[in-house]
């Protein structure tokens, strides 16, 4: 395990440098999701949303970023923002419509109700292309949180589950 989370940091930390390198290598993409709610009398509000721009490296193998905001108004309390900035990077399986992918994550996590802190994680999920260059996406990522490198091998176990549902474009 402490393998695949060492290869896990190493591959998302030098994925940014690999993104300006290899810039002409193939298709540009973006993805975006979001979600929202209310209390029937709107008084109390949720909303959240990740974009994300990636680029292919080869014909399989894509490095980006996510950006993921969320924004929460609750009655007679202040308006919280938090986010998230992940790089990433991800290997696609299959030319046709359905595209299973897995990769890995790292980033930071920050915010009014977010203590500041680095995440990290693997990934994976499905891209399936309603047009040529138009698809939808189902992602599930498993993300761990940690304040600096001896937190690693302490917290992996005490993950957070995401999952996300969305569309996204090539150019």
């Amino acid at each position: 395990m402490h393998t695949l989370l060492k290869s896990t940091l190493i591959v998302t930390a030098i994925a940014p440098s690999m993104v300006f390198a290899q810039a002409v290598n193939g298709d540009r993409e973006v993805t975006i999701s979001g979600q929202g709610q209310s209390d029937k009398d709107l008084d109390n509000n949720a909303f959240s949303m990740t974009a994300s721009y990636g680029q292919y490296i080869n014909d399989r193998g894509q490095i980006g970023v996510r950006q993921s905001l969320s924004l929460a108004d609750r009655e007679g309390d202040s308006t919280d923002i938090d986010g998230a900035t992940v790089g990433y990077y991800d290997h696609h399986f299959g030319q046709g419509q359905m595209r299973p992918f897995i990769g890995a994550n790292l980033g930071f996590n920050y915010g009014d109700r977010t203590e500041e802190t680095f995440s990290a994680g693997p990934e994976a999920g499905l891209k399936y292309y309603v047009l040529e260059k138009t698809f939808i996406q189902g992602m599930v990522q498993y993300q761990f949180l940690f304040e600096g490198s001896s937190d690693v091998d302490d917290n992996y176990d005490d993950g957070i589950l995401y999952y996300s549902v969305g569309m996204g474009f090539n150019f």
